[in-house]
């Protein structure tokens, strides 16, 4: 199960960076706000998927929806490699090949019900952080792979006999597939159904049909807090809703501020992003003993903490502003001035990036984005400490939201429940991306960085306010301590 959750997020992260100008090159026509509905994709094929696989591992053995889900990933994946191939509408071939990949990538759902309900409530936030540091350690390689595959170039090998270009945008995906198979293979090979009561005692169902199911039913008599579950899924989606605004405007960001050009971009987030995910995947080391001293509930305060700072650092201060790109700009398209910027010295205008020739990639911040003109940069050192706070306090919150559900949750299957929570996470997947599309296309990192430092804030509030019915379900109903859990 943790090779099946590290191979579903080297799925997302092989391609996160390469994506945007992969899609530049394959179709012109896609703009930042296509990036957008291209990265939301992938979570809304996996918002969709992760209640029916959940469904179906509640009442089937398990390895049935993690082969299926495994297959369409692959697919998928080999789906993507060739989107260059038509002739038109290529941006619409690759949205569906990343929701295919999502679709697949329900799986989640599956595993973390599983391991939950493996595991007793002692063992539980153990586990849980290690599911979290796998998923960590798939995000770290994604990136790393890809970074590595930058070295192929941008046009790579051709093999006309099967219509396939070997770059350095389509092997990493096919490599994604070469692990799934195997991902598959080990499913037959190695898994195997396991099932325990919230003290540890053996199950002989391994879901809610089946022999043992009347001993399950005594051992789980009581409602589950449904106010509890609603507020966790909420603050769920905002953690993943604000890490999905982070990586998808990586690449966007660094371009206009820094004028990377597309590769620059790509290896260098990679880079970046892969340091981060080491960074989390001791997080998860640390937490494990953490929670035990402090309890998750704390730490979860403390983690949404973090990462409002982190966001807040990325506000824009300061006079000096982007360079900007200008290239070949249609008279309709120049934005409007105002006489006192007409008026102004040329030495306080934006410096403009004049490509030597035509066929130069163009670099800054692109002129059609009027807040280019007056918005001042985001210093590279803000932007890496953004980074490194936004990495810190990301996965204390995912593995503490995953580890207070499940107990909440008791041992009652808990496939659709889970299945509801990778949705709401796939739900924050789809809106962070277009959200930040939009806002940072049309009003600037500003406004878009100001706008998530309002929805922690919000979640903040809501923590405090269902903060002491975030217990254990045996807790609740007294057949625990809480100090034992």
């Amino acid at each position: 199960m943790y090779l099946t959750m590290f191979l579903s997020s080297v799925g997302f992260s092989i391609v996160i960076m390469s994506v945007w100008p992969y899609l530049q090159k394959i179709d012109p026509t896609a703009d930042a706000s296509f990036l957008g509905w291209i990265i939301a994709s992938y979570s809304i094929g996996q918002m969709v998927a992760s209640p029916l696989f959940g469904l179906w591992s509640n009442h089937r053995p398990r390895r049935e929806p993690l082969v299926i889900s495994t297959a369409i990933s692959v697919a998928a994946n080999c789906l993507y490699a060739y989107v260059h191939v038509p002739h038109g509408h290529n941006k619409y071939y690759m949205l569906t090949a990343r929701a295919l990949v999502g679709f697949g990538a329900g799986n989640v759902a599956v595993v973390r019900s599983y391991i939950a309900g493996a595991t007793s409530l002692t063992e539980r936030t153990s586990a849980m952080a290690n599911t979290s540091a796998c998923q960590a350690v798939g995000f770290i390689l994604g990136p790393v792979f890809q970074t590595c595959f930058t070295l192929i170039g941008e046009e790579g090998v051709t093999w006309k006999f099967l219509c396939l270009q070997l770059n350095m945008y389509t092997t990493p995906v096919l490599f994604g597939a070469l692990l799934g198979i195997i991902n598959i293979i080990l499913i037959f090979a190695i898994f195997r159904e396991h099932r325990v009561d919230d003290m540890g005692r053996q199950y002989k169902s391994i879901n809610s049909d089946g022999e043992g199911s009347d001993v399950l039913h005594q051992n789980t008599e009581g409602s589950i807090d449904h106010v509890a579950v609603v507020a966790l899924n909420v603050l769920f989606f905002v953690i993943l809703f604000v890490f999905a605004v982070f990586e998808t405007i990586a690449t966007p960001l660094t371009m206009d501020m820094y004028s990377w050009t597309r590769k620059e971009a790509v290896f260098y987030n990679g880079i970046i992003l892969s340091v981060i995910g080491i960074e989390s995947v001791i997080v998860f080391m640390v937490v494990k003993t953490l929670s035990k001293k402090t309890g998750e509930r704390a730490i979860l305060h403390a983690g949404l903490l973090i990462v409002l700072v982190g966001f807040f650092i990325l506000l824009p201060w300061g006079k000096k502003l982007p360079n900007i790109q200008w290239q070949e700009i249609k008279n309709n398209s120049i934005p409007r001035t105002s006489p006192s910027e007409m008026l102004a010295p040329f030495w306080s205008l934006p410096e403009l990036q004049l490509p030597s020739n035509h066929t130069a990639e163009p670099v800054g911040c692109p002129v059609t984005q009027s807040w280019c003109l007056n918005t001042p940069m985001i210093y590279l050192a803000q932007y890496i400490s953004s980074d490194v706070l936004i990495g810190l306090g990301y996965p204390v919150c995912n593995v503490m939201s995953y580890t207070l559900y499940s107990k909440v949750l008791g041992p009652k299957p808990q496939g659709v429940y889970m299945g509801w929570l990778t949705a709401s996470g796939s739900g924050a997947r789809i809106l962070g991306p277009v959200f930040v599309s939009q806002i940072y296309t049309h009003l600037g990192p500003r406004w878009a960085f100001s706008l998530i430092c309002g929805v922690v804030v919000a979640s903040l509030l809501l923590l405090e306010i269902v903060y002491k019915r975030l217990i254990a379900f045996s807790v609740r109903y007294g057949r625990m301590q809480e100090e034992n859990c």
